[in-house]
């Protein structure tokens, strides 16, 4: 009974240590959602306001660039996976990588050989442990990217691109990536980045993708070098917004998967707790049990 005991007590212990690195850990990931969320919030509209743009500038010109123009037959594409560098934040990786093996799957049946860019060290992982050949690795700043960060991935994407699949680059590029939606609610999307898709114009009013009027532009030298100084914008800045939607998609995903690690550390206290408490009553009843009968046998033997 006295080694039962111990044993409930030391369990105790080891849980009430677990529940305060995990309660720490929630209030940490919750500390960063706020800030995250800001960042979220100050970016979206550059990247709204520069697919605006280009879409104005497609509409309003003949141009054929690549930006915007699909090229014939693609066979060879990029696909951007945005997981995290550190685990313990529920399903947040491993939504992405399956959003990604979704959209991996339908590309190879159409017929496209599949490049692959990895942001974090859990995608890094993923592939690595699967034999998968991952053509740019990307760490070190899942939780906290900076602008620095996405231009690193972007340049490696557009010179891929601007070599196109004939030559070793590629024909189109896809970001899989987490979308911020509220605390509460993260959902893995999949994009395709480049070329942006424009709408076909049917005589009225060009309109962006939200349905707003496109401004009327004058280009100057041409609507192509207009387009060609976009490209490198565009891409960067729509990769900055969506490692901000995924840095605060995980720090959300971590503070739900503490707060339920630190409910379960309560939980299972309380269960050795209860235990711990029967078995100390069952050794002092089992103590006075003894006693009673050894007074009971010294009584007769006199």
């Amino acid at each position: 009974m006295a080694g039962q005991l111990r044993e409930y007590r030391r369990r105790i212990r080891s849980v009430q240590s677990t529940k305060k690195i995990t309660k720490a850990m929630e209030l940490i990931a919750a500390s960063r959602i706020a800030k995250a969320r800001a960042r979220v919030a100050a970016a979206r509209p550059y990247a709204e306001e520069i697919t605006r743009v280009i879409e104005a500038v497609a509409s309003q010109s003949t141009t054929s660039h690549p930006l915007t123009t699909g090229r014939e037959n693609p066979t060879r594409v990029a696909v951007v996976v945005v997981t995290s560098d550190r685990g313990l934040a529920g399903g947040y990786s491993s939504n992405a990588l399956k959003r990604a093996g979704e959209l991996t799957e339908t590309l190879r049946a159409e017929g496209k050989d599949i490049e692959l860019h990895v942001v974090g060290r859990k995608g890094v992982g993923y592939y690595r442990f699967r034999g998968r050949t991952i053509n740019g690795e990307y760490t070190g700043f899942s939780e906290q990217p900076s602008y620095a960060d996405a231009k690193s991935v972007a340049d490696a994407l557009i010179s891929s691109f601007v070599a196109g699949g004939e030559d070793g680059g590629v024909d189109e590029i896809h970001l899989v990536h987490t979308e911020y939606v509220s605390a509460l609610t993260q959902t893995a999307v999949a994009n395709r980045l480049l070329p942006k898709a424009i709408g076909e114009s049917d005589g009225a009013a060009p309109a962006s993708s939200s349905g707003t009027p496109l401004p009327q532009y004058e280009f100057e030298p041409s609507a192509e070098a207009v387009l060609d100084a976009l490209l490198p914008r565009y891409v960067e800045s729509r990769l900055y917004a969506a490692l901000l939607e995924s840095a605060a998609s995980e720090s959300a995903a971590r503070q739900r998967a503490m707060k339920s690690a630190t409910d379960n550390a309560e939980d299972l206290a309380r269960i050795y707790s209860r235990l711990a408490n029967r078995a100390r009553q069952d050794a002092i009843t089992q103590e006075i049990s003894e006693i009673v009968g050894g007074a009971n046998a010294l009584a007769s033997a006199g």
